[in-house]
Parts: structure tokens; sequence; C-alpha cells
């Protein structure tokens, strides 16, 4: 349910006989968000012989969608190879661009496969992350004596927005993190009181 998402954005630079290989990697969570990051690689880059890129949307473990571009290198030798680094990095909401610079030297598909995936490699390892919960609404319905005890679990697990309302019983709502949701059914069926998860 939880899983790493870029922090921030980050450039590197690579070279690889002579050619110059430009790499962003940064957080994009639908393909308008990945497309607006190539837009602004190329006005950056307007020079540049290609453009190449790949994308990982939502948990990396079952992604909601995943696209790829070789922008005219030869067909797999690019987007595959980035595609295949973030595959494999357990990064999800993630856009890699990388940007080539034609050096006069041919690499040759292989060549190419190892210059792209490297390029994406080492944008991925200086890329800083930063976990990212899906959040389930819950609410409790429960006597007031089971109040602080359900407060103090919810808050010793990271609820987050938790509210109160008071009438013949107390109706706590509050945003805690899927991975949570078992363990909060067990403890609060424990105690006789009622949990609902709101869609």
């Amino acid at each position: 349910m939880s899983y790493f998402a870029p922090a921030a954005a980050v450039e590197t630079v690579s070279e690889v006989k002579k050619s110059r290989f430009i790499t962003r990697a940064g957080y994009a969570d639908s393909r308008e968000a990945a497309m607006m990051m190539l837009a602004q690689a190329k006005q950056d880059y307007p020079d540049a012989g290609h453009h190449c890129w790949a994308y990982l949307l939502g948990n990396p473990k079952s992604a909601q969608s995943a696209a790829m571009s070789d922008d005219g290198e030869p067909s797999g030798t690019a987007g595959k190879p980035i595609l295949n680094v973030l595959q494999h990095k357990g990064v999800g909401d993630v856009m890699v661009i990388v940007i080539r610079y034609f050096g006069g030297v041919k690499l040759g598909a292989g060549g190419l496969v190892r210059a792209y995936s490297g390029a994406a490699q080492q944008a991925m390892v200086e890329l800083p992350v930063q976990l990212r919960e899906t959040l389930a609404s819950i609410s409790l319905s429960c006597d007031f004596r089971h109040e602080q005890v359900l407060r103090l679990w919810l808050d010793q697990h990271g609820a987050r927005n938790v509210a109160a309302e008071y009438a013949e019983h107390v109706m706590l709502s509050a945003e805690l993190s899927q991975d949570k949701l078992t363990a909060l059914q067990e403890f609060s069926a424990g105690l006789g009181v009622t949990l609902t998860v709101v869609e």
C-alpha cells in the first residue's frame, strides 16, 4: 500500500564515447505531469538529438500505468532500458528523461542500452525519495470509556486528522495508513467497538 516516490527532482550528467547524457528524474503522479516534465526538458535542451523517457505511476509493485519512448533511437535501446531501471528501484510516481547529445561516435545497440540504463541508474541513485502512504478514512463508534484508549492507539500509529463528535456515543473519525487497518480492526473488535472504513 505504501511506497516510495521522489521527494525532489535531480539532474545528472554522464558521458559515453563523447556522447553526453543529461538525465532528469522527478515526481509525476499522472501522464499529464510526466508530459509537462518532458516539455520542460525539450524547452531547456532544444538542440539535443534525443529526449528518451519512461515513467511509472502509482505503487511500483502494481503500477497503474507505465510508458516509455525511444524518441528516434533504435527500437528498444532507450525507453525500455530506462523503464527496466525504474521497475527494479521500487519507486513509484516517477518520470525519468535522458537527453542525449551525440558525440560523433556510434555506440551500437548494446552500447546504447548500457548508456541509457547507466544514465537512468545514476539519476535514480541520487534521487531523494519519501514514503507515500495510502490513507483510509475511518470512523469508530464507541462508548465514552473507550475514547481515550482509542485516541492513544490512533496517536501511536500515526493517524491524521483525528476528530470526535459527541452524542449518545463518541464518533471518532481519522485518516489511517491502509497498512494499519487490520491491526485497528483487531484492536477495536477486542473492545467491542465498531470500525467503519469510509469509501
